[in-house]
């Protein structure tokens, strides 16, 4: 989880590829209407995300429900979204990647390619809620090389089981 640009996706796929779990790349489960709305420059509202979030719990019940892991690649900015993510079904593990607004604007300004416009990071991390001592997360700092950063959550997932 974390605003555009902290590198869930990266993470996220070697983490699967690591564990042998499928993957999903949260953004690829938008509706044409929200990429048309940030790729113009429009934050998504809650009622622009909860059918995509819904979508994506569906996705996580599926896989739980017939015995498989899974990760997922996901925003999951407000701790109401999470509990959606979370309805669907199983234990569900946040790893938020986490580090300097500067750093993060640095990694949009090189990216090529992605609807997510730069601009659109200060409402990201306006509505970015840290993970609240309750939920099962860990917090890790994006700066961090990506190999690095898999290392410390897969130790993090073998301690959990």
């Amino acid at each position: 989880m974390g605003v555009s640009g902290c590198g869930k996706s990266t993470v996220a796929a070697r983490a699967a590829a690591a564990l042998g779990w499928s993957f999903a790349e949260g953004d690829d489960a938008h509706p044409p209407v929200n990429v048309a709305a940030m790729r113009s420059g429009r934050a998504l509202t809650d009622d622009d995300r909860w059918p995509w979030l819904n979508d994506l719990a569906a996705w996580i019940a599926g896989h739980d429900a017939a015995g498989r892991s899974s990760v997922l690649a996901c925003s999951a900015l407000r701790r109401p979204y999470r509990d959606v993510l979370r309805s669907g079904g199983g234990r569900v593990l946040f790893v938020h990647l986490d580090g300097p607004p500067e750093v993060i604007r640095s990694r949009l300004a090189e990216r090529r390619g992605h609807f997510m416009p730069a601009s659109l990071l200060a409402s990201q991390l306006a509505a970015l809620e840290p993970l609240a001592p309750d939920e099962n997360g860990l917090a890790l700092d994006l700066r961090d090389p990506p190999g690095a950063l898999l290392e410390r959550l897969l130790a993090h997932v073998s301690d959990q089981t």
